[in-house]
């Protein structure tokens, strides 16, 4: 084993990217454990149209709204919306609603971020009637601490407080909670799919770990990530994987594959990865393929992968890689961020960085720095 790959297999962030599919068993487990409490809890509080829930975090935290605005909808949460605590901190009028009661759920992975923090104050103090959901992965963070006895507090196994820069196994995690929060008096049907999703995902981690790192070692600038609805959001977190890890070497952008005609298609040129997160829904797979199929026409680039549960064929299309997920589980879209999260992994090492603090100019830190709160007067 050369010097390269024990300094490869010595890194947190590897570590933390392989430890997803242990992890998520074992906050099901958790969750499972838990399941009478939580349950009276979501009961209480999500039962009733006079609640909004609002789903908050900042940055990959973020993300992790963004993906379950949509879900949540499709399980009749309409009364649902993601908002991030950056976004509040500075307009908490325009979103802290004051005459409705609200459920604001927190995902952190330290819970010691200035917005987050502000964020849950800010609710106190303006909305009517505020009760709070905290999803972290540290149990000594300012808001696991903070928590009064009328909120729940949901722990994540304490290897997912990632010590990596960049979120790997506190996004996935964070992410799957927030999901059979939802569905918690029905989680011991759930298990099949849980173990089908770990077994998927540690299939996808040794398959396909050399293949992707090949790619990584191609000359690239750009990478650009494109999925739908849910999927959309999971192209958010790897465009912010792959940027983070190369220091902003590679500058990546993501969007839908509709909304990618609208404009931010100029962006495609010849130095560019292009990366495909396909649906399970054949509706909506077929908007998508159009898309490939007219970037196969009109334009020439690096590479192109494409991610999805099951073959792909489209005509006079060929891929550099094909990853295939795990079809007809509601949460295999999860196993999609695996393949953005090894591709910034060994691009980094590509470039010469170190995955775990790749920040050579000292522009992004694991937690956030320089951010000022001030008195917000109602």
């Amino acid at each position: 084993m050369s010097n390269n790959e024990l300094n490869m297999y010595n890194t947190d962030t590897y570590r933390e990217i392989f430890q997803q599919p242990l992890v998520w068993k074992k906050e099901y487990d958790l969750l499972l454990q838990h399941k009478e409490a939580i349950g009276k809890f979501v009961s209480k509080h999500f039962g009733s149209d006079s609640f909004e829930i609002i789903l908050s975090g900042a940055g990959t935290s973020a993300y992790i709204g963004d993906i379950l605005s949509i879900l949540y909808a499709q399980k009749g949460y309409t009364n649902c919306k993601s908002i991030s605590t950056t976004d509040i901190i500075t307009h908490p009028k325009a979103f802290l609603p004051v005459d409705k009661k609200v459920v604001l759920i927190s995902f952190a992975r330290s819970g010691n971020s200035p917005e987050s923090i502000a964020t849950v104050k800010l609710a106190n103090k303006i909305c009517k009637e505020v009760v709070h959901i905290i999803i972290t992965c540290n149990k000594d963070g300012v808001l696991a601490s903070g928590i009064s006895s009328e909120d729940l507090l949901l722990l994540l196994p304490p290897e997912t407080n990632d010590k990596s820069l960049a979120m790997t196994s506190s996004f996935s995690t964070m992410l799957l909670a927030g999901l059979l929060l939802i569905d918690i008096n029905n989680i011991e049907q759930k298990r099949p799919s849980i173990d089908e999703l770990c077994k998927s995902a540690r299939n996808i981690l040794d398959q396909y770990f050399s293949k992707i790192e090949e790619i990584s070692k191609r000359s690239f600038t750009r990478a650009i990530f494109l999925g739908s609805g849910e999927l959309k959001g999971i192209a958010q977190e790897c465009h912010l994987k792959l940027q983070e890890m190369t220091d902003g070497k590679v500058i990546c952008k993501y969007d839908s594959f509709l909304g990618f005609r609208h404009g931010p298609k100029a962006a495609i040129n010849e130095e560019t990865l292009l990366i495909y997160l396909l649906s399970d829904d054949e509706y909506i797979s077929a908007y998508e393929k159009d898309l490939v199929k007219q970037i196969n026409t009109n334009n020439k680039v690096v590479g192109q992968i494409v991610v999805s549960p099951k073959n792909v064929d489209i005509s006079s299309v060929k891929f550099d890689l094909e990853i295939i997920t795990c079809e007809h589980n509601e949460y295999s879209f999860i196993l999609h961020v695996l393949v953005g999260q090894l591709l910034a992994f060994f691009k980094s090492l590509d470039l010469k960085f170190n995955p775990d603090s790749p920040s050579v100019s000292g522009n992004i830190a694991r937690i956030v720095e320089g951010v000022e709160i001030y008195d917000y007067k109602k």
